[in-house]
């Protein structure tokens, strides 16, 4: 409680509405008279230490804010140049340097992957010699969200490893039959970067659009935000408490979501976004290879009924799209270990939003941006953040209320079957690789070869089924069953958060 309490006496803003030109546009009052406290509300509901939102309205920048702390511990104040992990955000730029090399003759987006990367391997052969480019910016493999997430994330393969694993992955789904968010795909279509121009992802992505725009702020890998100033650290709540996670090292995902920037900066990408490519009278991207990254490839969701707001979501080149009150809007959201982020764009509105948090346990990113877009479409206020919260806080009461029921049968002392040592020794999964337990004060760990660090907890329940505590807050508090037969361990079955990912990983015991 110690925490919480610092951190509403610390919800002040910092930042400012641009003056000047941007006074030529008329803000509708729910910006103008309403939002500091909407948001400081929002912020306390959700505990979120700090959040960062621009506006960019008719060309002009009408609004960036800092709010709250960038950390509980040092309460330095967030501005419009604090610096938050964006995760999947980075997507877009991705796609938009594939599509500029498109533009400039060196490539095409409907190129066969093994063109630039003969050694591409899929488990389906067909899918293999078939897939394209646009194929790894759309999420068409057919695999499931977030499938093998866990072996890739934070993990010490290369990114060389990381595509050569994908090749190990049963797709559950036919090839371009269903949307499956995929972020070893992307790392794959940033890894074709250099074979096309031997030059490396991050440079192509720094020289052709970062430095471009005057994106001053902005760092393109995630490990280089341990050498900047005023920088947003991240959190989750766990245990209904806020707690300080170390920054997620997304190197090896780096074309799928490394990029760390402020709200400041993404105007200016969100400038260009609206004005064809163009920012401060100088052509930064051609027109041409936005409107690649817009055209529909995936079909997320379509809901044909009546009377609804959006009635279909798809998907481009690293952003998804739909239709809100007849108007088309382009959006991603990211989400790395402590930082959510919500970028929002409507061409025919000429309106750009994106609000950057550290606290990976809201939906207020999103709800404030939803909030935003209606305010200056002149539809009426809704209380997105109110609706969601309590959506969240009973969601959230159900998995901890089974969280708790493990706990407390693990309390009850009960014994296995087989002695401890039985369940120690090595264990294979063919995508993951090995992982290792043994026991330690007479408890059961796991230890894993892709994440040095991690280590994973386990205590006995019944049947063979153990409580695993990862060290990583955010891979969760799970059951693990061991597969017994006759009297011998024969395997595992590792589940993480299904946000992480939710596909099961079948281990065999050496």
């Amino acid at each position: 409680m110690k925490k919480l309490r610092l951190l509403g006496t610390l919800l002040i803003f910092s930042g400012f509405i641009y003056q000047g030109k941007a006074q030529d546009v008329k803000l509708p009052t729910f910006i103008s008279d309403s939002l500091n406290r909407y948001i400081e509300r929002g912020m306390a509901n959700w505990k979120i230490p700090g959040l960062s939102v621009a506006i960019v309205k008719d060309g002009k920048v009408v609004l960036a804010k800092g709010y709250g702390v960038t950390s509980i511990k040092n309460g330095q104040p967030v501005d419009e140049n604090t610096l938050f992990m964006i995760g999947s955000n980075t997507k877009a730029f991705t796609a938009t340097a594939l599509a500029m090399l498109q533009e400039s003759g060196k490539m095409n987006l409907s190129d066969k992957v093994k063109k630039w990367m003969p050694e591409f391997r899929l488990r389906d052969s067909l899918a293999s010699n078939d897939i394209m480019v646009c194929d790894l910016l759309s999420h068409r493999l057919g695999f499931e969200t977030f499938q093998g997430d866990f072996t890739y994330w934070g993990s010490n393969l290369t990114r060389a490893e990381v595509i050569q694993k994908m090749a190990l992955i049963q797709a559950p789904h036919h090839f371009r039959t269903q949307w499956g968010y995929c972020n070893a795909a992307f790392l794959t279509a940033g890894e074709l970067i250099p074979r096309i121009t031997q030059r490396q992802w991050e440079e192509v992505i720094r020289d052709s659009i970062i430095a471009p725009l005057q994106m001053n702020r902005t760092t393109i890998l995630s490990y280089e935000v341990k050498k900047m100033s005023n920088v947003a650290i991240p959190y989750s709540v766990i245990n209904q408490e806020l707690l300080e996670l170390p920054f997620a090292n997304l190197d090896n995902l780096a074309p799928a979501g490394s990029i760390v920037s402020s709200s400041k900066d993404m105007t200016r990408w969100l400038t260009a976004q609206l004005n064809n490519g163009e920012i401060d009278g100088t052509r930064v991207i051609p027109a041409k290879a936005l409107q690649a990254i817009r055209k529909p490839y995936s079909i997320v969701a379509v809901d044909p009924r009546n009377k609804k707001t959006t009635h279909f979501y798809l998907y481009g080149l690293g952003l998804l799209i739909n239709d809100y009150k007849e108007k088309m809007v382009y959006s991603h959201t990211g989400g790395v270990d402590g930082f959510l982020s919500s970028l929002m764009f409507m061409p025919e509105e000429k309106l750009g939003i994106v609000v950057l948090t550290n606290n990976d346990q809201n939906t207020f990113y999103q709800d404030l941006a939803n909030e935003i877009r209606d305010a200056f479409m002149g539809l009426p206020y809704k209380g997105y953040s109110d609706i969601s919260l309590e959506t969240f806080t009973e969601n959230k009461k159900i998995a901890e209320a089974s969280i708790d029921s493990l706990q407390n049968r693990a309390k009850q002392g009960a014994k296995p079957a087989l002695p401890l040592n039985s369940f120690t020794g090595k264990y294979s999964n063919e995508v993951y690789g090995d992982i290792f337990t043994t026991i330690e004060k007479e408890t059961l760990l796991i230890t894993f070869s892709h994440h040095p660090n991690l280590v994973a907890k386990l205590t006995y329940l019944d049947n063979n089924r153990f409580l695993c505590t990862y060290s990583n807050p955010t891979l969760g508090i799970v059951e693990m069953p061991f597969t017994v037969s006759k009297g011998k361990v024969e395997g595992l079955t590792l589940r993480v958060n299904d946000f992480v990912e939710s596909t099961p990983y079948e281990f065999r015991k050496n």
